[in-house]
């Protein structure tokens, strides 16, 4: 092999560690928390439990897509249950009409999309909703209208498809996965959480 040549593969593999490297330190905390949970949470399970409170949560092994949420939330020092329920007894008549007549539900009001968007906007987390996959970063949180009406959430991740689409840290139906699925769906919101500085 010439000099020429070696200096070209040297260099090359120069470069592939400069982008591993840079991968890496692009890396997301949220991302990260909500990838955590791939392989563990394997079940869809909606059901209704009792939960402790504050820091309560169904079995690791199941749940629905705003678990992975609230997983994620909590592994940087947010509590979406008490949160979201300390702001529901406060303030009901800005949460969703469907539930406005009930009494603040600890147990379950943290784990509907309506309540956790709500919350989101209330922070200050809101951007706008787009159609297109440049506007969204690793971290950021999406609804989706599904194709049957239904709500759904999940986190952006610091992976991406071929096409340079994120892929998305989510639940539905299969578990917590990452899939390319941000663009299957109407998106109906998107936000940026403001992670507390010192995340544990």
């Amino acid at each position: 092999m010439n000099p020429g040549a070696r200096l070209r593969i040297r260099l090359a593999a120069l470069a592939l560690v400069g982008l591993l490297v840079s991968a890496t330190a692009v890396a997301h905390p949220l991302a990260e928390a909500a990838r955590r949970q791939v392989g563990v949470t394997v079940r869809y399970d909606p059901a209704y439990v009792r939960l402790d409170y504050p820091g309560g949560d169904v079995p690791a092994d199941r749940g629905v897509c705003t678990d992975v949420v609230v997983r994620a939330l909590r592994a940087h020092g947010i509590d979406l249950q008490q949160r979201i329920h300390d702001d529901k007894r406060a303030h009901p008549d800005a949460y969703p009409r469907q539930w406005r007549h009930l009494a603040a539900d600890r147990h379950i009001d943290h784990r509907r999309v309506p309540n956790q968007t709500t919350w989101f906007a209330r922070q200050g987390w809101s951007l706008p909703v787009a159609q297109a996959r440049g506007d969204y970063r690793a971290g950021d949180i999406v609804a989706w209208r599904l194709d049957n009406g239904l709500l759904h959430i999940g986190i952006v991740s610091d992976r991406k498809a071929a096409d340079g689409t994120p892929l998305v840290l989510h639940n539905i139906a299969r578990g917590t996965r990452e899939e390319n699925v941000l663009l299957a769906w109407r998106v109906i919101g998107h936000y940026r959480p403001a992670l507390p500085t010192a995340s544990p």
